[in-house]
């Protein structure tokens, strides 16, 4: 790696943030926690007395809804897709957990996991920024210094960094000392572990300050939880609103994928969306990617250490998303990259269990379009590539699950005027026969996109069983 990537060799934090290595600042909230044990269980430091149930909580929030009478989601998706209706998603309830990935290995995550290790942020750190609360000067303040990308060029993405790092850049403008202190304590630590390992040449081209404050906040307490937990305060969360890895590590996970003719391929970023390995935005649009030789059969995680890097794992789910599953009055499975987004969160063990337990509605949100992964789907594919991942119908057959799609899905929603052929027969035969269309708006990259307010309202009428012209069969 070129030194232009390279954070200065000698020059270390300022001794007034950083004396040792365990001695970063804890200022206002954080002071109590300098002899007390993180927790893992991110339900454990909420200021919550019943985890599974939020109505005692107060919230942030100005829902016009009390927050005891707000229905309680739980929805499977991706640090994109998702994210344009997690706003209109307020209005109707703040109760939402959302599950996510940790296995996105692109871009400036990918830089963090290359070089410290540990699972990718990326896809938590864009919901937790979507999340958070923009309705102060301070805090839209501070959304914008954890949402900032550095410049693509390596140069001035290092100089850039250090003017951040050092508390002289403009974006510290309208952020109080304690929320100043705090942020600025974890990324004067993250930049530490870089230097700690400089023969690894970081680059800090296009990186997430958001990123780097979640990897320091990680590597400081050693748990994601927790790091979630500071991310989420910082930022304004409301405390009814969770943000859940689906698997709660501290170690690297790879994504892996198997084709239909026997093709394995390794890695989320070059199952979705192949690089040339720039730091360069990935553009995530239908028409960016070549299409895959063959269809995929399955995801799965592989070994990321050690010689035998096509050995498969089974990491454990998250217990707080088991919890949440059984408890929920509706699971979503959001639109977005059916394999790579959607999936890896499906395939674990005591998922498909918990869903098929359930007799709450469980809601499809149907691309408007294709993509690499989903080239020539028609709905019951969508369907199938879900029961299939939660059946683990692929992998091993002793650890596998029998349960037809309609205890997996039971409601479809499909975007108005997209691309996805809605083949009703089959779906039918699949035990599915609620389909219904949401209004859809054009965006120049994505193509077909739902309509964020006519699918939240849709979503609230189906859950208090009432149709209105937004929300009508296919």
């Amino acid at each position: 790696m070129a030194d232009t990537c390279l954070g200065p060799p000698l020059s270390m934090p300022p001794h007034s943030l950083l004396n040792t290595p365990n001695q970063i600042p804890f200022p206002f909230f954080l002071s109590h926690l300098r002899s007390t044990p993180f927790p893992r269980n991110l339900s454990l430091m909420a200021p919550c007395s019943n985890p599974t149930h939020h109505s005692q909580c107060s919230s942030a929030s100005t829902s016009p809804k009390s927050v005891s009478a707000q229905p309680s989601l739980l929805v499977f998706s991706g640090g994109t897709a998702f994210n344009g209706v997690v706003e209109e998603l307020k209005s109707l309830t703040v109760h939402v957990a959302h599950v996510l990935p940790v296995s996105d290995d692109g871009g400036s995550t990918a830089e963090i996991v290359r070089v410290l290790g540990g699972p990718a942020v990326g896809d938590i750190r864009s919901r937790c920024l979507r999340l958070s609360d923009p309705s102060t000067s301070e805090a839209l303040a501070v959304r914008t210094l954890l949402g900032h990308r550095l410049p693509l060029e390596a140069q001035k993405a290092k100089f850039e960094w250090y003017d951040i790092v050092e508390g002289n850049h403009s974006l510290w403008t309208g952020v109080s000392k304690p929320y100043r202190e705090t942020i600025r304590a974890f990324l004067v630590y993250f930049q530490d572990q870089i230097l700690r390992r400089s023969d690894e040449g970081f680059c800090f081209s296009n990186g997430s300050i958001g990123n780097f404050f979640f990897a320091g906040a990680r590597i400081f307490f050693q748990s994601l939880d927790a790091a979630i937990f500071l991310f989420s305060r910082v930022s304004q969360i409301p405390t009814e609103s969770l943000v859940l890895p689906v698997i709660s590590t501290n170690d690297r996970l790879t994504l892996g994928c198997e084709l239909w003719d026997g093709t394995i391929i390794r890695g989320q970023n070059e199952i979705s969306h192949p690089t040339s390995g720039s730091m360069e935005p990935i553009n995530k649009s239908h028409s960016s990617a070549r299409t895959l030789p063959s269809r995929i059969k399955r995801v799965f995680y592989m070994s990321s250490e050690g010689s035998n890097l096509l050995h498969e794992v089974f990491p454990s789910a998250n217990p707080s998303v088991l919890d949440q599953l059984n408890s929920v009055d509706c699971i979503i499975y959001a639109m977005g990259s059916l394999f790579t987004s959607i999936c890896p969160s499906l395939v674990l063990r005591g998922i498909g269990e918990s869903i098929s337990s359930r007799s709450c509605p469980k809601v499809l949100l149907l691309n408007g379009t294709h993509d690499r992964e989903t080239g020539g789907f028609t709905a019951s594919c969508f369907v199938t590539a879900i029961a299939d991942a939660l059946n683990r119908t692929h992998g091993d057959p002793h650890n596998s699950l029998n349960s037809p799609p309609n205890q997996y899905i039971n409601t479809i929603f499909v975007p108005k005027d997209g691309q996805i052929h809605i083949d009703t027969d089959k779906l039918a035969a699949q035990g599915i026969s609620r389909v219904l269309t949401v209004e859809s708006v054009h965006d120049a990259a994505a193509g077909i996109i739902y309509d964020p307010t006519s699918l939240i309202q849709s979503i609230a009428n189906l859950l208090t069983g009432s149709t209105t012209k937004d929300l009508t069969s296919t």
